[in-house]
């Protein structure tokens, strides 16, 4: 077996490219690492980030009352649960591309008429640069993150991921 240098996943030996990410399997795509920031990328794992508390709702909360939610707690998804696990993100962006300026008519209809189903998840001991990855090619701008049991642990933002690019960057350049 070897092993992804992006995301760990077991792929089988010989294999080309990762059967999870998609990415090749030789190290000739990856620069030198000479940078600190590239090194971080690909060792720091995602709990590094202090994913927040996710703020939850189950499928039949009303699309009103979540909007409002939203605002006042100043955050931009919340995670659609039923029974215990995640089965959508709704965000700021799905209210603007699918509620629009319809939202007050729509106020009383369940939330998961409006949701981004099948939410990607990640393991909090996943790699920074998977995460990245992940976000970049599902066009995603919030990932949930799970612990060893795929229970719900937290939330990360492509905010998150900038906010720690700008810290790495600072401390690369003061070495």
């Amino acid at each position: 077996m070897t092993a992804c240098p992006l995301c760990d996943h077991e792929n089988i030996e010989g294999a080309d490219v990762c059967e999870q990410c998609q990415q090749p399997l030789d190290d000739a795509y990856l620069s030198s690492r000479d940078s600190g920031v590239e090194r971080s990328l690909l060792t720091d794992r995602v709990g590094v980030l202090n994913p927040k508390t996710p703020i939850t709702v189950e499928t039949s909360a009303k699309v009103g009352p979540v909007l409002r939610s939203m605002v006042e707690k100043s955050i931009g998804c919340v995670i659609v649960m039923e029974a215990g696990q995640p089965v959508g993100v709704f965000s700021e962006r799905d209210a603007l591309m699918r509620l629009n300026t319809a939202a007050a008519d729509l106020a009383d209809h369940p939330v998961s008429e409006f949701m981004t189903p099948n939410p990607q998840t990640l393991q909090v001991d996943a790699k920074i640069a998977f995460a990245v990855q992940r976000m970049d090619l599902g066009g995603y701008r919030h990932v949930p993150i799970t612990g060893r049991n795929d229970k719900l642990v937290g939330i990360i933002s492509v905010r998150d991921i900038l906010r720690y690019l700008t810290e790495q960057m600072s401390l690369d350049a003061a070495e």
